[in-house]
């Protein structure tokens, strides 16, 4: 492994650690965008197969961004000089398939909600799937389908090189996140630092509404109905009614993070 490897893994594991650091400011404890203002998809054809390739999960509007961007951005060396092969091909997915899963796992790692010590079987509702020891069965198929589209590339290209500069990768990647479960403590104590009682700077900074802001979610519960009220049907008072009721019961959870 040269210094050029070790470079690569470095900025790719850098890149996994500043997604997980944008997603935990943006989501909270909360995963999977289950408070954001984005849609959800499990019904039809679409939302059928996303589920069932990705453990049952919903779609969402969020992913939908979050996942394709990474994939795009493994591609850029080929619209930037390099050349494009079917063996690079398959080491640029391979990469993303590894990028993926250290990004999510840096997610509770560094989550307060969640830490190293309550990311387990049970706590998150979004890996239903089976675990394997301390992680999801999704952790050990994405780095099962890295490391074989990594052999593929190494078919392809006719030389080992291309598998075994991933399987370094790989170390290297799961040597930088121990590092990162050991310093978590450090960006907890940092994250509640930051959000402590008197030091948000919101109120002194001068802010506005947008112009239509009647035409954005803005949370809370989903109105399904189309946003303009000019087309909207009128909403049966029987249904409705019977859903704002339920909307303002208390879930038995109470507001804790799952």
């Amino acid at each position: 492994m040269d210094e050029v490897d070790i470079g690569h893994t470095v900025v790719l594991w850098l890149w996994a650690l500043g997604l997980a650091g944008i997603e935990i400011e943006i989501e909270g404890g909360y995963g999977w965008a289950e408070r954001l203002p984005t849609w959800y998809l499990r019904r039809g054809l679409t939302g059928r197969i996303y589920g069932a390739v990705m453990g049952r999960r919903p779609l969402t509007g969020y992913h939908v961004f979050a996942f394709t961007i990474p994939l795009l951005i493994v591609h850029l060396p080929f619209v930037s000089g390099v050349d494009w092969t079917l063996s690079g091909e398959l080491a640029a997915l391979a990469i993303y398939f590894a990028l993926a899963v250290v990004w999510d796992y840096l997610w509770f790692v560094l989550n307060p909600a969640y830490t190293v010590r309550r990311f387990e079987r049970g706590s998150v509702w979004w890996f239903s799937v089976p675990w394997i020891w301390r992680f999801p069965l999704d952790y050990y198929t994405g780095i099962a389908l890295s490391i074989v589209l990594a052999g593929l590339a190494a078919v392809a290209a006719g030389e080992s090189e291309p598998l075994v500069h991933h399987l370094w990768m790989l170390a290297g990647l799961a040597v930088l996140t121990a590092i990162a479960v050991a310093a978590a403590p450090l960006y907890h104590r940092w994250y509640r630092h930051m959000r402590r009682a008197g030091a948000d700077d919101r109120d002194r900074t001068e802010t506005y509404p947008p112009p239509a802001a009647e035409a954005a979610w803005e949370g809370g519960e989903p109105n399904l109905r189309p946003l303009d009220p000019a087309t909207a049907p009128a909403p049966d008072p029987a249904v409705h009614g019977a859903s704002a009721e339920v909307s303002r019961r208390p879930s038995p959870g109470g507001d804790r993070p799952r």
